[in-house]
């Protein structure tokens, strides 16, 4: 798929550097929940420490903690 890009996104993502598009389309759509992390990285050409980095550079956190994921460990800890 070629993704013809409106001249006001290059003015934005060309001083983030020459792989910005690629991250920042797989950290929206991890933050979306459509994909995975290690998805999200391996879309973003990144490793999973260089992912993480990058997410809490930019967004304030490495990771998208569900609710139900959370509940769910502490039920499970609850039942050690």
């Amino acid at each position: 798929m070629q993704v013809q890009l409106k001249p006001e996104f290059d003015e934005v993502l060309q001083p983030l550097g020459s792989h910005a598009l690629e991250f920042f389309l797989a950290a929206s759509l991890y933050h979306a929940r459509k994909i995975s992390f290690a998805n999200a990285a391996h879309m973003a050409g990144l490793d999973f420490d260089a992912f993480k980095y990058r997410l809490s550079e930019h967004f304030e956190q490495g990771y998208v903690i569900v609710d139900k994921c959370v509940l769910e460990d502490i039920h499970t800890v609850e039942n050690l």
